[in-house]
């Protein structure tokens, strides 16, 4: 895409992917007279040394030079734009910039979000025939080589495919089964084709790998993908593959596991494949499908009806399926009336096409309202919905709307995604949303959609204030829907409706944001935000966060524009990327000043200092506290006070005053219990305790964790569950228990990687290097405190890099290793001096006992 000087400038906003992003960044550079790296390096760190940012975050000419490069699946947002900057000194152009990266990186996060299984989907027990098929499979699975199942949308590829892997395995010929919907041909933009590497990641999980040892590149994660599967018999079954690029990455090429792929495209690319086209029904197959489904309907005067049905049905199966629903529901009509119909409408060329004439016979046979069902489902932005969803979408009450979904799944037009919920196929979809253009007007279809977000603000609102009744002032009042909600009466239901949800809220922020509602998605963010963090669910949370930001943006709504990037500096601290944090977070702060919120200001001071505290500069952190600590206190937020005060307790345990953290987290659990927030009051107590661990008042240590435990464990809260369960392990360390100690920090490690929560991966490693070398084992030791610093030093922790280097040295002490021991423990006194906490002292008598037992030696 390369530009002549003085041609226009590259817009942005037409950019799709990372790779289009990057080729315009190029055709920038141009545009720009083509500097060299050197000079555009130099300009974004004249800017940034202006405005004060540390000499150790300037940039380097290698990582400015990157950002050019295509094939990434990451960018720094920051980085790109000071580039942009850079080049072309205008805010406004600028601000496209930071939208266009928004908009593509969400898109690039919704394909990292993917389901694997270690079990099939469900089979349909109307599967009939494909026995030469089944044969073909049978043989190709068994030699070992990829087979490619291929042919066009409906014909039945999937349940091919989850049939032959079913009997494959019920044969003895696989000891397990990997499933993945790869989404090649989704018809909903929202979910684009999913990318290997998060397919390999989620394979390897469930392949038993622990979250911190999967590999961050493509080519790494394959290669553990084959070396875990060695030795086993592993079916993979890679469903709905849009291209071989997808595929290749996600092959065994390992014997003894065979793969199954299956693709409206042939994929003739991929190496060594057995290719089975998988076409539509021969005439005794559809035939027998037809007459199975329709058992006890007459036949009438023509003995041939089914015959002709089936063939005016094209023999594809999901033809034949529809086709059969129609016929049970229609009393009175023969086989043969049912052909003659078929007949006269092939002959007035209404539609030829079988899966068409199919779709519509049975639409016309529905009554109105079934009718107008299916046409407002099909604008359900979600991947299934039940009957509350459906009775908003069409103004029903819920009973009426479940019985509804129901006869539409009788009829073949919808189908089971799990109790009580309903999803489509692609293709009926497209049909119904045509008929819903053709039939329902603009108005009305808007208004369905209106009734449907109603409900989910609305239930989503009624959730929170269930779980998280004490920060209720926090959130944005929302209206009763113009429909019933589902019950929820205690904590659990509430969490229990959210789950459910949550791929439906994703995806409604989404398409409230871009097409018309921003009200709601700007509202929505703040509402899930605690669910969100708590559950560890950080890709939805950036997706939903990042969405409101730019509804709230374009709606020039500076309160929910400041509430949403304090939410995704929160977000992006989780996942220890604290440079994008702490900018965020102090865009957050600038807002709320602007706008005199200073209780917003309060808690952004309040989450900044969180960053700062992990960057290791803890000076930074307590000024961000006390002005947070003294905001709330004029304003008068008891819950914006009680996270002041627990974050100030953290922070001097870690100074070592732990009396006087103790006192701010007692403080702290009052107002929590006095304000009802049962997850704050859950916070403070797991620091509480952990400050009485440090002072040897281990019983009433165990005790206020083990409370917080239960109140996490309680409310689903993985994130709090996984801090309680490091700091249980610390106790039963300090108790010199190491067996105990271990299996807690097992436990947190496990939660933590499961959820994405980097920071909290790095305090279990290291606990569990700890407690290894408490019980004896110090080359296991090393493994954990080696794998704690790599991602330690990956997110920028310099307490945890100091604990790793710490742990290191005593682990090669004990290997008398002492060399190596005085290097690691000179980098953790290094740090901890810088860190200016106490540990520094006793590493310095570590090392010089050392020292002392080097002279002894001597």
């Amino acid at each position: 895409m390369a530009l002549p000087p003085f041609a226009a400038l590259p817009d942005p906003g037409q950019a799709g992917t990372l790779d289009d992003l990057a080729e315009r960044l190029r055709a920038l550079k141009v545009w720009a007279g083509d500097p060299s790296y050197e000079t555009i390096t130099g300009r974004i760190n004249a800017a940034w040394a202006e405005a004060g940012r540390p000499r150790g975050e300037l940039a380097g000419k290698s990582t400015v030079a990157d950002c050019f490069r295509a094939g990434r699946r990451r960018v720094n947002a920051d980085l790109v734009a000071a580039v942009v900057q850079a080049l072309h000194p205008d805010p406004g152009y600028v601000s496209q910039w930071r939208q266009a990266l928004q908009v593509v990186e969400g898109q690039a996060r919704a394909a990292t979000q993917v389901r694997v299984q270690d079990a099939l989907p469900e089979e349909l027990d109307s599967f009939t025939g494909r026995a030469a098929e089944l044969g073909r499979l049978r043989v190709a699975l068994g030699n070992g080589v990829p087979v490619v199942l291929s042919g066009m949308a409906g014909v039945g590829k999937t349940q091919l495919a989850v049939h032959a892997a079913g009997r494959f395995r019920e044969e003895g010929l696989a000891d397990r089964v990997l499933f993945v919907n790869l989404r090649g041909f989704h018809p909903d933009p929202a979910q684009p084709p999913a990318q290997p590497a998060a397919v390999l990641d989620g394979f390897l999980r469930l392949l038993g790998v622990p979250g911190h040892q999967v590999p961050h590149e493509l080519d790494a994660r394959t290669a553990a993908f084959r070396e875990r599967l060695a030795g086993s018999r592993t079916l993979v079954v890679l469903d709905n593959a849009a291209d071989e690029e997808t595929v290749r990455p996600l092959l065994p090429a390992t014997p003894g596991c065979p793969v199954l792929v299956t693709s409206r495209r042939t994929l003739a690319g991929l190496p060594d494949a057995a290719h089975l086209a998988v076409e539509v029904f021969t005439a005794a197959e559809a035939v027998s499908l037809l007459t199975r489904a329709a058992t006890g309907v007459p036949v009438g005067a023509d003995p041939a009806a089914a015959t002709r049905i089936a063939e005016r049905c094209g023999h594809l199966p999901l033809a034949v399926g529809l086709v059969a629903g129609h016929i049970r529901g229609a009393t009175g009509w023969t086989l043969t009336d049912h052909a003659d119909r078929l007949d006269q409408r092939h002959r007035q060329r209404r539609l030829d096409a079988g899966v068409q004439l199919a779709l519509d016979l049975s639409y016309r046979r529905l009554d109105a309202d079934r009718r107008r069902l299916l046409r407002l489902a099909a604008a359900h932005p979600g991947p299934d919905l039940d009957a509350y969803a459906a009775a908003a979408l069409t103004g029903i009450d819920p009973d009426t709307a479940g019985a509804g979904l129901r006869d539409l799944g009788a009829d073949h037009l919808l189908l089971r995604a799990a109790a009580g919920r309903y999803t489509f196929h692609d293709l009926v979809r497209a049909f119904a949303a045509e008929r819903s253009r053709d039939e329902d007007p603009p108005a009305e279809r808007r208004a369905a959609l209106t009734r449907v977000f109603d409900l989910y603000l609305a239930g989503a609102a009624a959730a929170a204030d269930i779980q998280h009744p004490g920060e209720a002032h926090r959130r944005p009042p929302v209206p009763a829907p113009g429909t019933p909600l589902p019950p929820m009466a205690d904590p659990l239901a509430a969490r229990a409706w959210l789950d459910a949800e949550r791929p439906t809220l994703v995806a409604m922020a989404a398409h409230a944001a871009t097409q018309g509602w921003p009200a709601h998605a700007t509202r929505l963010s703040p509402i899930l935000f605690r669910y969100l963090q708590g559950g560890g669910h950080s890709a939805d949370a950036l997706t939903v966060h990042g969405h409101a930001h730019r509804a709230a943006r374009a709606a020039g709504d500076t309160g929910g524009a400041a509430l949403a990037l304090g939410s995704l500096g929160v977000t992006y601290r989780r996942l220890g990327h604290y440079d994008q944090a702490a900018e965020l977070l102090q865009r957050a702060q600038a807002l709320f000043r602007q706008i005199g919120d200073s209780d917003g200001e309060a808690r952004a001071l309040t989450n900044l200092g969180g960053v700062e505290e992990r960057r290791g500069r803890l000076r930074p952190a307590a000024d961000h506290y006390e002005r947070a600590l003294e905001l709330s206190r004029r304003s008068g937020d008891r819950s914006a006070e009680s996270a002041a005060l627990s974050n100030l307790g953290f922070l001097e345990s870690r100074l070592g005053d732990h009396e006087r953290a103790a006192e701010r987290q007692a403080q702290a659990l009052a107002l929590n219990r006095a304000a009802g927030d049962v997850i704050a009051a859950a916070g403070a107590q797991t620091n509480l305790g952990a400050a009485n661990t440090r002072l040897g008042r281990h019983r009433l240590a165990a005790r206020h964790l083990r409370q917080a435990l239960s109140a996490y464990q309680r409310l689903g809260n993985r994130a709090g569950e996984a801090c309680v369960l490091d700091e249980l392990g610390t106790l039963h360390a300090r108790l010199a228990q190491p067996a105990l100690a271990a299996d807690f920090h097992r436990r947190s490690l496990a939660i933590v990687t499961a959820i994405g929560q980097r920071d909290g991966e790095v305090w279990a490693l290291n606990g569990l290097g700890e407690a290894a070398h408490l019980g004896g084992r110090p080359a296991e030791a090393l493994a954990h405190h080696e794998a704690a610093h790599t991602l330690a030093a990956d997110i920028g922790d310099l307490d945890q890099q100091a604990r790793a280097h710490a742990g290191l040295g005593a682990a090669h002490r004990a290997l008398d290793q002492r060399a190596l021991a005085r290097r690691h423990l000179r980098h953790a006194v290094t740090l901890y001096a810088e860190l200016g906490v106490p540990e520094a002292d006793r590493i310095r008598t570590d090392l010089a006992a050392l020292d002392e037992d080097r002279s002894g030696a001597a």
